[in-house]
């Protein structure tokens, strides 16, 4: 009798362990890791869906909206607009840039006034378009224009260079950077856009860009490739006027387009569309930032585009001097934009796509799609909040870096 009870004892034993050696074998094995990134994806998809139905109306199109204030300190205006309007995301302008106790105060008090993780954005290019330059009483690394970066022709060159710029964005928690500008000139000084751009040869445009937003990727901050479908050819300033740029979809796919499917292929999460119309695609003059021909049929449906859509600056005079702020809102949703950068102000264009919605003129179901995108990106890429030491401003490691372009 003892001997059979010995024999089971040992079966057992065997199965368990023979179990316990199988999840060893298989624990790191593709399949096993496939099947945790199911289920991880499988949480993230619930804790959107649970959100999106959490939300008003109202909260859901202040998701849809990226503010600015340009004020140095949290005031009461700002306040307000945050508490009464819970905008999804928030762009810092050299005004915001003070102190660095003061500006590190101000993005924390942005921060937590939310309940659902913010963009905290800026343009930080290098060149002529940086706002950390502001800051008065610490140094931050001088990033040079990016012509000159593209003059190298080393991708990773450019890696290194959107790691730097990434670190010392995270210094002060900003985890957005509407960067790279991956327009194709012309020349360096013929067009708008100038030496913000990599330089003449799309493919040269394509590699260098993709690089830097993905050094900037590895700091945990979103590139936001612009302006689509390609300002390089025109020499109006859209912050004034509207700029036509007379060329075919054709002449476009060959050259313009080149980089922004690179981006795409690159799995872009945010691209901006600028304010420029393009007659020969869309005949009515359109601007690209609310046509839905460039948006939804070019962007979306023919270059197989699938992250967020977001438009250049609401208040430049490309869309001011002929649409009315309503039109603005109606346009732009109904294209296909995700997110509003820069609305008259929040309280209005709440009101304002509320009405929209309420007349059938925007359709809610379409305010879901771009929210259930904004969330999704969020809970995939907001989940560090750490903000790096001061010590990474200007480093030696990063002026080290910076030097190599010449």
């Amino acid at each position: 009798m003892k001997g059979k009870v010995i024999v089971i004892i040992l079966i057992i034993l065997i199965v368990i362990s023979g179990g316990f050696l199988g999840y060893l074998i298989l624990k790191d094995t593709p399949l096993e890791k496939d099947n945790n990134k199911v289920k991880e994806n499988k949480v993230k998809e619930n804790k959107v869906e649970e959100t999106l139905k959490s939300l008003s109306l109202e909260e859901k199109i202040g998701q849809m909206l990226i503010i600015s204030y340009r004020s140095g300190e949290m005031d009461a205006t700002l306040k307000n607009a945050l508490n009464n309007n819970k905008p999804g995301g928030f762009i810092l302008f050299a005004e915001n840039f003070t102190t660095y106790d003061k500006t590190i105060k101000l993005i924390k008090e942005i921060k937590e006034s939310a309940t659902i993780p913010m963009f905290i954005s800026v343009d930080q290019e290098g060149g002529s378009v940086q706002r950390l330059k502001s800051l008065k009483d610490v140094e931050v690394t001088k990033i040079p224009d990016m012509f000159s970066l593209g003059n190298t022709k080393d991708k990773d060159l450019a890696y290194q260079v959107g790691s730097v710029i990434g670190e010392e964005l995270k210094v002060f928690g900003i985890n957005m950077d509407f960067a790279p500008d991956i327009d194709v000139v012309e020349s360096r000084n013929q067009s708008f856009i100038g030496a913000r751009s990599f330089g003449t040869d799309a493919k040269l445009v394509s590699d260098m860009g993709t690089s830097l937003a993905q050094g900037l990727s590895s700091k945990g901050v979103i590139p936001v490739y612009k302006h689509f479908p390609g300002h390089g050819s025109t020499t109006t300033d859209s912050h004034y006027d509207l700029p036509v740029i007379n060329k075919t979809k054709d002449e476009l796919l060959k050259k313009d387009l080149i980089p922004f499917k690179a981006a795409i292929d690159s799995g872009a999460s945010v691209i901006m569309i600028g304010h420029l119309a393009i007659p020969k695609i869309d005949s009515n003059n359109t601007p690209a930032s609310l046509s839905k021909t460039l948006i939804t049929d070019l962007l979306k449906n023919e270059l197989k585009y699938q992250g967020l859509v977001v438009t250049d600056a609401l208040n430049m005079g490309a869309l001011t001097k002929k649409y009315k702020e309503a039109e603005i809102y109606e346009m732009a949703i109904n294209a296909g934009v995700d997110l509003l950068l820069m609305p008259s102000t929040s309280t209005s264009a709440i009101a304002t796509i509320k009405d929209l919605v309420k007349s059938g003129k925007v359709k809610e179901e379409q305010i879901d799609t771009s929210v259930r995108k904004i969330l999704k990106l969020k809970y995939e890429k907001l989940t560090d909040d750490t903000m790096l030491p001061k010590s990474y401003l200007s480093s030696s490691e990063h002026k080290e870096i910076i030097n190599k372009i010449k």
